[in-house]
């Protein structure tokens, strides 16, 4: 699995199970929510907390005498995705290295179903499902901040049901400000391309410095420009933008290294 490059966290709540993408060298996808650069950070210990609740659903395929099956579905934009690759993982780690030791792999059918088959019982650490044709893929995460990458107890003659991955792209293109750009607080108008089948997006803008506050944090707008009537202090700033359809589900986001800077 040395294709896949870890790149990118997610924050999610205490004790859910969330959906963290990592994109490889030819996404729009760098490290970090919140913020770029390569995250270092030694992985969470996993703890049997950590596993993913069992979900129901009806079974496709039985199990293998002696062995167990994993069972889930990929969808875009609340419709299946045909021809997506799903690895369980024997070893995972979120920041760096991906998977590890023993993999076992499924494509999704027609209606999004894969299912991983003759899978030996014991705990895996991960579930990665890949992005369309990229090297990007999405995986779960758990515990507070979502630090730990989500376990998968696989017991004999049994499936696994997981729940559901809802895949995005990284396509969502901006407009203004222009990369690399020097502008103005006043007046500014952020703008972006308009995204098939959004409802609304969220835009963020987060501060190179540290000590910043932003006024711009997940600020959620229906058009597809913004004014920036809020006080930006001076300085540099990434801005981040998701589109989402009407039923909350994120269809897509904009590349992570677009970097402006106020002067004014």
């Amino acid at each position: 699995m040395t294709r896949f490059k870890l790149l990118l966290t997610c924050v999610c709540a205490a004790a859910a199970v969330a959906l963290s993408a990592c994109g490889g060298a030819g996404s729009n996808a760098p490290a970090g929510n919140s913020a770029a650069g390569a995250n270092t950070t030694r992985p969470t210990p996993l703890k049997s907390s950590d596993t993913v609740p069992p979900e129901t659903g009806v079974e496709k395929v039985k199990p293998a005498p002696g062995t167990g099956n994993v069972q889930g579905k990929v969808l875009y934009n609340g419709k299946p995705v045909e021809g997506i690759e799903a690895t369980l993982c024997e070893k995972f780690n979120r920041f760096g290295g991906g998977c590890s030791g023993k993999t076992y792999t499924a494509k999704s059918d027609a209606e999004g179903v894969y299912v991983i088959t003759g899978v030996p019982p014991m705990t895996y650490e991960g579930l990665i499902v890949s992005v369309f044709d990229t090297d990007s893929y999405i995986f779960a995460t758990t515990g507070i901040a979502g630090l730990s990458s989500a376990t998968y107890e696989v017991a004999a003659d049994k499936t696994l049901f997981v729940r559901p991955t809802h895949l995005f792209k990284s396509d969502l293109k901006v407009l203004n400000p222009k990369a690399g750009s020097k502008v103005s607080a006043g007046g500014l108008e952020l703008k972006w391309q308009e995204y098939p089948d959004a409802a609304y997006y969220k835009l963020s803008l987060y501060p190179s410095d540290s000590s910043v506050t932003s006024p711009y944090i997940g600020h959620r707008v229906e058009a597809t420009t913004l004014a920036a009537d809020k006080p930006l202090p001076k300085g540099e700033y990434r801005i981040q933008l998701e589109a989402f359809n009407g039923s909350d589900q994120k269809l897509a986001e904009s590349a992570r290294d677009v970097k402006f800077t106020v002067t004014e």
